[in-house]
């Protein structure tokens, strides 16, 4: 663990359009609100254009398109001058080759392939012929539009390298000569002789296993984190490296004093390895503390209305195995043939289809040899089960899988990662549809909600475990915003209300794929009201991702257009808009709510936190790019300071509630941490007390409000209380101040369904 970890950081999505100037003039603000560090998308030179940064084209140099290294400089003063920390994001993985001329050392690839000194750094398969570009249209002609224009091989926008003496003749006649060849896009997921992002051609995995390319790809991070420039290195994907724990071993010598946390998504149960780190981004922590606010005994109800609405039982064992078969035979199937090919023992079609069932059947996302082989035992258990006609394949692949220095061993948890990401995060999360505020990365759709219990047990764990581990609620990555997913747990509340009101929508503006239309339901009614051309892209990608009615590979017109459709009819049609309006309104105040209550827990609790840009107000953001929108933080500032005037909001304005427990939440952090080193849970006493959940930190006790509306169909908090301790505590929130023992909730929680409380003398400072 670092000597000093952050006491919370705040995510910027720095990009063309937000630069690092940008983000320097937001400091003040960030200061103000209460965290230590800013937290910011990966800042190295990206393809041109790039709105997110994950596609590195240049390890050696600040993206100029962020305004460059004077830009750092300046932001680097800004920092000081804030007495604010930073940590970035690196992307060890994969580099984006999908401008070619954009990345030095791809461009040297193409031009000179494996006599490149550049052909070490990509896991490129140089066995099975020329390097394979998936750039053409699907069109035998397509090579017909080739030119050659300043020594380069042209293809409409794209350009590429011609390798010294082959110049001469024509255009077909020079590609044929080159190290690599264009092919049409549609071969990609099949042929390509280079590992790739999960499916996507323009992100070429990188061989970061060899000191050479560790060191070229890591110098000017690591320059910066000697410096003292950096304090924290988030490490983004390292399940799709061949030797995970081996790179970050190397990392954390190279950056010992750095705060480090890796982007690991762990299955529900799945401990993170003994890695040298400080702990992951923060997906558990975020299934854990949203399952707090759903109802557990409403799962019956919608595995029912589930039933009802598709026509038949859907099982999510059978649904995940066959979307990630589908994933590692489909998209992944150069990944696959490559694989197979490492086992010439087993007969080449053989060796896929054990490949591809022990992959769809492992249940994790990796393991990590030696350590795993129970994972691996029940992956061929499974998959012996589903065939056992493979059961000599499956035996002898399942042996050489179990020697950690055998290089099948080695590739194949790459592949499990990403059959894992495309299969069940991209493909499934949008086909099981049961309760979509479950079906998040990190979380787990068949684990229908978190009793207290559970919680406080993780909670406990993570204090002794992972104590600077990340917590978080909301990325860039996730399938929609914390407030979203907030206000659809109040559906787990009236499930027959819902039942009945979804029933009639979908008789009413039916959709051919009933599954689809349950999904699209319940995320307008989550994020409503929305803008209209938001609900039309968000639905356009969750079709596509699913895979059922239409695709990206092919797209499905008349499903799309009826599709679209019926997003209109939501706003055009008077009976749909009225009873979609009325629905979501009347479950928003048990929204803002659950926002208030995951929110502070997720503050308050074991670990790191992080808020993401812009959700310190309310926000109704879905999956990316949506949730990658302009902030106003004009805004922001503006109600920040009234509150730090004194102005105590009701909970419906704005959004400036969450930003009172935000701040307020943040400031004790950094101010009081030794407020924050304990976790032990404080029971409620009464008959309503599974409606509370609260813990004391070591000084500092948070207090939030569950299942809203039971409460309130209860009557109320009634007798249930908290046992405070026997001194002065002040509400971070109120002002209020309590002398402890039994203190009533319907006191405690009359005017927030939400408390912190803390010595007097340190919630003043909170609060100042």
């Amino acid at each position: 663990m670092p000597a000093t970890p952050p006491k919370a950081t705040y995510r910027i999505q720095v990009r063309p359009g937000f630069d690092l100037d940008a983000t320097a003039a937001i400091l003040d603000y960030l200061a103000d609100l209460g965290v230590s560090h800013l937290y910011t998308a990966p800042l190295l030179t990206a393809t041109p254009g790039s709105q997110h940064g994950y596609d590195v084209v240049d390890h050696r140099a600040v993206n100029p398109e962020l305004g460059g290294e004077a830009a750092r400089q300046r932001l680097l003063g800004a920092l000081r001058a804030k007495q604010l920390g930073l940590v970035v994001d690196i992307v060890p993985n994969h580099a984006g080759v999908a401008v070619p001329p954009a990345n030095p050392a791809w461009w040297d690839v193409l031009r000179r392939g494996r006599d490149s000194s550049y052909a070490d750094w990509f896991d490129i398969d140089w066995d099975r012929g020329r390097l394979l570009l998936p750039v053409l249209a699907d069109d035998p002609a397509a090579l017909d539009d080739l030119k050659v224009v300043d020594d380069e091989l042209r293809y409409h926008e794209h350009r590429f390298p011609i390798a010294d003496g082959t110049g001469d003749g024509t255009a077909r006649q020079v590609h044929d000569r080159q190290r690599y060849e264009l092919v049409s896009w549609r071969r990609g997921d099949a042929e390509l002789t280079y590992r790739r992002f999960f499916a996507i051609a323009g992100l070429a995995g990188l061989r970061v296993e060899d000191p050479a390319v560790f060191a070229a790809t890591h110098e000017l991070i690591l320059r910066w984190a000697a410096a003292g420039e950096v304090d924290g290195i988030r490490v983004d994907h390292p399940d799709g490296l061949r030797d995970p724990g081996g790179y970050l071993t190397r990392l954390r010598a190279a950056a010992p004093d750095a705060w480090l946390v890796v982007e690991k998504i762990l299955e529900y149960g799945e401990e993170l390895p003994d890695w040298p780190v400080d702990g992951t981004t923060g997906y558990e922590a975020l299934a854990a503390v949203g399952g707090l606010f759903v109802d557990t005994d409403a799962e019956g109800d919608f595995t029912v209305l589930d039933t009802q609405l598709v026509g038949r039982h859907t099982s999510w064992e059978d649904l995940t195995h066959a979307t990630k078969l589908a994933a590692a035979t489909g998209l992944l199937a150069a990944e696959l043939t490559r694989l197979a090919a490492l086992a010439p023992e087993v007969p080449t079609e053989q060796a896929r289809v054990a490949l591809a069932e022990l992959a769809a059947a492992f249940e994790v996302y990796r393991g990590y040899p030696p350590h795993g082989a129970r994972h691996l035992a029940a992956a061929r258990s499974e998959a012996g089960r589903r065939r056992p006609d493979l059961a000599g394949a499956l035996d002898a692949i399942t042996r050489r899988l179990r020697d950690p220095d055998d290089e099948l061993a080695q590739r194949f948890p790459q592949l499990t990662g990403a059959v894992m990401a495309k299969g069940v995060e991209d493909t499934a999360f949008y086909r099981w549809t049961r309760f979509v505020a479950l079906n998040e990365v990190g979380d787990s759709p068949a684990h229908f909600g978190v009793p207290p219990a559970e919680f406080h047990r993780f909670a406990a764990a993570q204090q002794v475990r992972w104590p600077a581990t990340m917590t978080t609620l909301s990325t860039h990555d996730t399938k929609r915003g914390e407030d979203v997913r907030a206000r659809l747990a109040v559906l787990s509340e009236l499930p027959g209300r819902w039942a009945e009101q979804v029933k009639t929508w979908t008789e009413y503006a039916p959709l051919p794929d009933p599954a689809f239309a349950h999904l699209l339901w319940q995320t307008a009614v989550g994020a409503w009201p929305i803008e209209r051309e938001r609900l039309h892209a968000y639905a356009e990608k969750a079709a596509r991702e699913a895979a059922a009615s239409t695709s990206w590979a092919d797209p499905d017109p008349a499903f799309e257009q009826a599709m679209h459709a019926l997003i209109d009819r939501m706003y055009d049609d008077p009976s749909l808009h009225d009873e979609l309006t009325e629905l979501a309104a009347a479950i928003t105040p048990a929204g803002w709510s659950n926002s208030l209550g995951q929110k502070l827990v997720q503050l308050t609790m074991p670990g790191v936190p992080d808020t993401y840009q812009g959700t310190e107000l309310w926000d109704n953001s879905l999956v990316d790019p949506d949730n990658r929108r302009p902030v106003d933080f004009d805004v922001r500032r503006e109600l920040l300071a009234r509150l730090d005037a004194g102005w105590r909001p009701p909970i419906d304005t704005d959004g400036a509630a969450k930003l009172l427990v935000v701040s307020r939440t943040l400031r004790l952090r950094r101010a009081h941490p030794e407020l924050f080193t304990g976790y032990r849970p404080v029971p409620a006493h009464g008959r309503l007390g599974r409606h509370a959940v609260a813990f004391d930190r070591g000084g500092a006790i948070t207090v939030a409000t569950r299942l809203p509306l039971g409460l309130a169909r209860a009557g109320g908090w009634c007798d249930t209380a908290l046992s405070l301790p026997v001194h002065e505590m002040k509400d971070l929130f109120t002002g209020r101040v309590y002398s402890g023992g039994e203190t009533p909730l319907d006191d405690l929680l009359s005017d927030y369904p939400v408390a912190l409380l803390a010595p007097p003398t340190a919630a003043v400072e909170a609060a100042s």
